[in-house]
């Protein structure tokens, strides 16, 4: 059994992905801090929703979704009830894998997970790094939990921070993009639906080629960029107004407050 503690946003997006990939309602349990929410969860997926202390006890794997300011406390609930040698999956972003096991102790596997939202999709890009007692076996659980809904990757964790920056944070960075390339259409005289069709489907099709074709992103962009054409007079644009570095700036930013909350 599965057991989702603090099924939030990203928590109720694993809990959907799990049961699409063929997981039983039965075989998942959450938790909610709210009745309400509760009711919520147990009307909309059927699955059983138990306290925290509960779900330590009776689950085989624990995925710990809780926001990264929440997590001492979840820990120092659940820690008398999680019995010695229990899977724990932690996808709050900063958490390390040594916060959890200092709180929990027997010598606890740990799985540090930081996926994003396309997991609602089925698109996650999820990494993954073991902790002091994680041993091949619970990487490969946590795999198995994470691969029906996108790709996982396994890195050292001293890359999560980046990670977390880099595909954690990623999907707002395409959103952002869509919603100013729109504002332009817009400015352009397009009307918006039509606009945000075209970007969209631009955005798609372009990380599809970016998947299936195995080039260099520089590669695949040079083949738009004509001499003298529309494509270059608007990359020299972006360039002039250091788009680049902003988004290195930005990523680099986000990395730092990933540390900041790691240490509290």
């Amino acid at each position: 059994m599965i057991a989702i503690l603090g099924t939030g946003k990203m928590g109720e997006a694993l809990l959907s992905g799990l049961l699409r990939a063929g997981r039983a309602p039965s075989e998942i349990v959450a938790t909610a801090r709210r009745a309400e929410r509760a009711d919520v969860l147990r009307d909309r997926y059927g699955v059983q929703v138990m306290t925290n202390a509960e779900a330590a006890k009776s689950a085989d794997t624990l995925v710990l979704a809780v926001k990264p300011q929440d997590m001492a406390a979840l820990l120092a609930e659940i820690a008398p009830h999680v019995p010695s040698g229990r899977l724990v999956i932690t996808v709050a972003a900063g958490i390390t894998t040594a916060f959890v096991e200092s709180r929990l102790g027997e010598e606890t596997p740990v799985v540090r997970v930081m996926s994003n939202t396309p997991v609602l999709v089925d698109e996650a890009m999820s990494v993954i790094s073991a902790g002091a007692y994680a041993a091949e076996e619970h990487l490969r659980h946590a795999e198995d939990l994470l691969r029906p809904v996108g790709k996982v990757l396994r890195i050292p964790e001293s890359q999560q921070d980046a990670a977390t920056a880099l595909s954690g944070s990623g999907p707002a960075y395409f959103f952002y993009l869509v919603e100013a390339m729109v504002d332009a259409g817009i400015l352009l005289g397009m009307p918006r639906a039509a606009a945000l069709d075209m970007v969209t489907q631009s955005i798609v099709g372009a990380a599809i080629m970016l998947r299936d074709s195995g080039e260099h992103p520089v590669i695949l962009r040079e083949a738009v960029t004509s001499p003298g054409g529309t494509t270059i007079s608007a990359i020299a644009e972006l360039e002039r107004h250091k788009v680049r570095a902003a988004f290195l700036d930005a990523i680099e930013a986000a990395r730092d407050r990933s540390r900041q909350l790691a240490s509290g």
